[in-house]
């Protein structure tokens, strides 16, 4: 019997869920589903500056699963440029922090007011 999976932490759902060609038509075969979780290694890794050990401490996963999750995400965003598909994000398995400080990292969206970790680092 295989393990149930764990679910990662997922600080904040993105604003905007549907990316792609302006003019495009949504068609069932065109399209590319990229989870909440996938999601969130993009936003941690690439926009927030995190290792990806960093992503998995903050994500209460483990490295290889968050490279893998990573490699996939960016596989995806990779497919939706070059090949003008649409891009969704949504499902997966994943949690929403409660904002709360000692529970989530610095990564978190929550009770940072939407700032980038950086911001915070410069400012000492």
């Amino acid at each position: 019997m295989p393990r149930p999976m764990k679910r990662r932490k997922v600080c904040c759902l993105p604003k905007n869920n549907r990316f792609g060609p302006v003019d495009s038509l949504v068609d069932t075969k065109d399209y590319i589903n990229m989870t909440v979780d996938e999601y969130e290694t993009i936003r941690l890794i690439d926009l927030e500056g995190f290792k990806q050990e960093d992503c998995a401490k903050q994500m209460k996963v483990a490295r290889t699963t968050v490279q893998s999750i990573y490699m996939e995400a960016r596989k995806k965003l990779a497919e939706s440029l070059v090949n003008g598909k649409v891009l969704f994000i949504e499902g997966g398995e994943y949690q929403l922090c409660d904002g709360l400080e000692n529970e989530c990292g610095p990564g978190c969206n929550r009770h940072r007011g939407g700032r980038h970790f950086k911001d915070n680092e410069d400012k000492g």
